[in-house]
């Protein structure tokens, strides 16, 4: 019974429909324009907020194209329908991406462009389909302009800071504090009470774990591969883009409403969460392991000992004050996000990240392990304290419990967060 279940949430989750999920139009779009998107995070070695912004903005748009042209059966994202009766959804939806990346990448439009005749080449040509490119190229243009002004630009810079507990390195990116939210209606929120004292017994702890398990001078290959399997830093996907990949992993079959909720709900949260996360470093500049295990005779706690030359196993010490663990955040909200949207945690998946040594793909028996996986990883590394890993969690997991219970909703009857399959 419990598979019957399960193959009727996978199928039906999501689209707000009680008739056959066939019956919806499907696509590859929502895959292949997000490929293309990881793509271009990889090649302009985006940050991993301009990433998760990037992410959202695409798939805000593919969303909101279709969706005006499906009812609109559930709440628009940014831009409101209905788009003209009649119009081919594929079209609006390809459409869409196409116009997205090209304004936020115009260094790789010959690529956009030749996806997007490949994608209307595959349609039937009409009066239906020429509606459909030009309502998706009206959203495209209306969510980048809504989007001009959200305070991710110009780049900002928290100057270093010094003492004990202070992170001590300039860094870079602290707009993204008070960039406007695309679903949440306050990060602010979101962010967590302080890390625990220098001179607590929690501290000293959350120390005593990561001077062990980071310590690069320690053997521990195991540990190593985890760290660098989701390490994900410049010139990759960065750690949004790996649960953009295990969505469309996990959603493969999905009709083409639904499979754009998803992406736009998982992508929204991710881009949320980036708020509340530089928010949260910013207010506390926290410094990273590194610094406090050489520097523990300063810290006024008895439990902790000074090693001067103690090394991660990261290789380095991060660019950002370390609480809380970014990676934490995006791993917590993805997974809440995506366990939300199939009624299930303990749906099984394969993946292999930018990082994985030697491409090797790791199994996962569901969301919320492959999310603790990604925050103890940064352990492993040397990168962060515990402490740091769950307030990121909880950062991610408040953000997505607010997308998922308010944003893209069904206009009539009953949500999707009621009793599953709908």
């Amino acid at each position: 019974m419990r598979k019957i279940v399960l193959a009727l949430v996978l199928g039906l989750a999501g689209t707000g429909l009680s008739a056959p999920a066939d019956a919806e139009p499907r696509s590859d779009s929502v895959r292949v324009w997000n490929e293309l998107a990881l793509a271009a995070v990889r090649v302009t070695r985006a940050t991993d907020a301009d990433a998760a912004r990037t992410y959202a903005m695409l798939n805000v748009a593919i969303y909101d194209a279709v969706n005006g042209l499906t009812g609109p059966a559930r709440a628009h994202a940014l831009i409101p329908g209905p788009g003209p009766r009649g119009a081919d959804p594929r079209a609006a939806a390809v459409a869409a991406a196409h116009d997205v990346l090209v304004r936020l990448d115009p260094g790789r439009t010959a690529v956009y462009d030749t996806q997007l005749r490949a994608d209307l080449a595959g349609l039937p040509p009409g009066r239906h389909r020429d509606a459909g490119v030009r309502w998706g190229g009206e959203v495209a243009q209306r969510v980048v302009t809504s989007r001009a002004d959200d305070g991710s630009t110009p780049v900002r810079s928290q100057p270093a800071g010094s003492g004990p507990g202070v992170f001590r390195a300039d860094w870079s990116g602290v707009q993204y504090r008070d960039v406007r939210p695309f679903a949440v209606i306050n990060p602010a929120a979101y962010i967590p009470g302080p890390p625990p004292a220098l001179d607590s017994l929690d501290y000293a702890a959350a120390f005593a774990e990561v001077a062990l398990l980071g310590d690069a001078a320690i053997p521990a290959p195991d540990k190593l591969a985890t760290f660098q399997f989701w390490s994900l830093p410049a010139g990759t996907d960065q750690p949004a883009g790996e649960w953009v990949k295990i969505a469309l992993t996990v959603s493969h079959g999905q009709s083409l409403p639904a499979s754009a909720r998803l992406l736009a709900l998982l992508t929204m949260t991710l881009a949320d969460t980036t708020v509340t996360t530089v928010a949260t470093k910013f207010n506390y500049r926290h410094w990273r392991p590194a610094t406090a295990i050489r520097e523990a005779d300063t810290d006024g706690n008895p439990f902790t000992q000074p090693n001067p030359s103690w090394a991660p196993r990261a290789g380095s010490t991060g660019g950002t004050p370390e609480y809380p663990s970014g990676h934490s955040s995006y791993s917590g909200a993805a997974a809440a996000v995506l366990a939300g949207f199939f009624c299930a945690d303990d749906i099984r998946f394969t993946h292999t990240t930018d990082t994985a040594p030697g491409g090797q793909a790791r199994k996962y028996p569901g969301f919320s392990a492959a999310a603790a996986e990604a925050g103890r990883s940064r352990v492993f590394g040397g990168q962060h304290f515990e402490f740091s890993d769950q307030a990121g969690f909880a950062i991610g997991r408040g953000v997505a419990t607010e997308v998922l219970s308010t944003r893209l909703l069904k206009r009539t009857g009953p949500t999707h967060h009621g009793d599953c399959p709908l």
